[in-house]
């Protein structure tokens, strides 16, 4: 009776030791576990918040302008210097179906370098006409504005002449004037017929220019106007809040599996003591 007690408690003694140690170690793996999913599970997170804004930028913010050359093309006169026709062109902005994004206002501006030229000096107002077509030749919108130089005395053409002829002399500087004329402000896109071709016709037989280019620039307002001109801001607030619904999914999903595994693990542990202590006894028993 002696001896079985005895036994008994050497048996129990070395369960708990080995009970212990195995504990520590168990204890150390999952430490050393955990730290390491931690670790790599918040550089997903982060990168992943970083790639789901990047995406919407990217997906929600239009190209901010397109530049479009304008080669305007008239008729010569046979007997009579000059030109016998207004000067027109098309201006194809894309082969593809559609350029600009569906919902968001644009401005289309054309800009006229033109030369102080005494034609362009006499020739005061003139006409630009404009049409918006889509790829079948559908007309989307149409407009006409009126332009005209710069008025400049002649007391502040010859100072302006004097101060800069040293650089008029070497080329650097030329006598032009560059004419922005807005031909449509705040144009949307229509989905079922985007604009391709835009038409442009210079209603004046006298005008002289160096060249015509169309420019299109976006008209941001509200989300984009911040996400454009406040990037690091935007950025921080939308990783922000990818990172909280991200880390708020992952900690709910976290509570709600790890609960049920560590029941099971709990569960699963007191079994295996049991039977290994009964496993002790028997082999100090036979002993």
């Amino acid at each position: 009776m002696l001896i079985s007690r005895l036994l008994h408690e050497i048996s129990r003694k070395w369960f708990n030791i080995r009970k212990t140690t195995g504990q520590s170690v168990q204890s150390a793996k999952d430490t050393v576990f955990r730290g390491g999913v931690v670790i790599i599970s918040t550089v997903l997170i982060v990168w992943l918040s970083i790639f789901l804004y990047t995406v919407f930028y990217y997906s929600y913010m239009p190209s901010m302008s397109y530049v479009r050359p304008a080669h305007l093309q008239f008729k010569s006169c046979n007997e009579n210097k000059g030109i016998c026709s207004f000067p027109q062109a098309y201006v194809q902005l894309t082969k593809k179906q559609q350029l600009l994004m569906v919902g968001q206002p644009y401005k289309i501006n054309l800009h006229l370098e033109m030369p102080e030229s005494p034609a362009n000096k006499e020739l005061g107002m003139f006409m630009v006409c404009a049409q918006l077509r889509s790829r079948d030749s559908h007309l989307i919108d149409h407009t006409c504005k009126s332009a005209m130089l710069h008025y400049r005395s002649k007391l502040l053409h010859t100072l302006t002449t004097l101060m800069f002829s040293p650089m008029m002399i070497f080329g650097n500087i030329e006598e032009k004037q560059d004419v922005v004329l807005e031909l449509f402000n705040n144009f949307e896109e229509d989905q079922n017929h985007p604009v391709t071709i835009i038409f442009i016709e210079i209603q004046s037989r006298h005008i002289e220019f160096y060249s015509a280019n169309l420019m299109i620039n976006a008209h941001l307002s509200g989300l984009r106007y911040w996400m454009f001109y406040w990037p690091i801001l935007s950025a921080c607030i939308g990783i922000g809040t990818n990172l909280f619904f991200i880390m708020l999914v992952c900690t709910l999903s976290y509570i709600h599996f790890g609960i049920e595994d560590e029941n099971f693990s709990y569960e699963k542990s007191e079994t295996e003591d049991d039977n290994d202590l009964k496993n002790d006894c028997k082999f100090l028993t036979m002993c």
